[in-house]
């Protein structure tokens, strides 16, 4: 019983791909095509750095933002969001309350019968929970 095609059957299909794929005609489209898209692509990067650019001149005007960007694994952008959605965070008596703010406090499911488990609430800003 045969398990492979063998090495003679490849052969023929590659020649018979190499004349039957592939179309000639549209060859000078596709390359405009292309080079459309690597324009667009040009310009959203440029536009994307303008903005972080902007982001970060913002954030580093703002008095306390030097002790965050000072931790570690934090950056201006992220920065730049949890400020953008939560506002002042001297507004804020602890932490956990920004926590809550943004839907990350646990809560549990439960009734005097049974005890549930404990999960996120999920009940604040879904935009500073990305951040966070």
């Amino acid at each position: 019983m045969k398990r492979h095609s063998g090495v003679r059957r490849a052969h023929v299909l590659i020649d018979l791909a190499k004349q039957t794929v592939g179309s000639k005609q549209a060859t000078h489209t596709y390359n405009l095509h292309l080079e459309q898209l690597l324009e667009e692509y040009d310009l959203a990067i440029k536009q994307l750095q303008r903005i972080e650019k902007e982001a970060k001149d913002v954030v580093e005007r703002i008095p306390y933002s030097g002790k965050i960007l000072a931790i570690t694994g934090i950056s201006s952008i992220a920065l730049a969001g949890v400020l953008g959605e939560s506002g002042d965070l001297r507004g804020y008596a602890h932490g956990n309350a920004l926590l809550r703010h943004a839907g990350l406090n646990l809560t549990e499911a439960s009734s005097g019968k049974w005890k549930g488990q404990m999960t996120l609430s999920k009940r604040g800003r879904p935009r500073l929970r990305h951040f966070l």
